[in-house]
């Protein structure tokens, strides 16, 4: 091996585990992975939920019917869809549009059977 493939060698290994590294935070940020070797799960956590609570805070800004319409459950409806829910490649409409057919799917204020009397 010359010395130039080796070097290109090493670097490509660089490459791929740098690239690793980065899926595991991506992981522990936005998908509730644990946290990777090396970094602390407290500042991590805080990251975590300020990245939740920007796409949470768009998702009110693009669907403010949404937002109106679910009230104080808004923030826990989507913190739920977003765990479930990855934030799609098509941009944060999409992410509103699917977080509004979830909503449709289960709506807050479902009626209740009527429950006969009992006798």
């Amino acid at each position: 091996m010359t010395g130039e493939s080796a070097e290109s060698a090493q670097v490509g290994l660089a490459r791929r585990q740098l690239a690793d590294a980065q899926t595991r935070l991506l992981a522990a940020l936005l998908g509730g992975a644990p946290p990777p070797a090396g970094f602390d799960p407290a500042r991590l956590r805080v990251q975590a939920d300020a990245l939740l609570a920007k796409r949470r805070d768009l998702v009110a800004r693009l669907r403010p019917d949404l937002a109106e319409t679910l009230a104080a459950d808004f923030d826990d409806r989507f913190e739920a869809y977003a765990q479930t829910n990855p934030r799609p490649a098509a941009g944060a409409g999409a992410d509103a549009a699917a977080f509004a057919q979830a909503v449709q799917a289960r709506p807050t204020n479902q009626r209740r059977r009527r429950r006969l009397p009992s006798k």
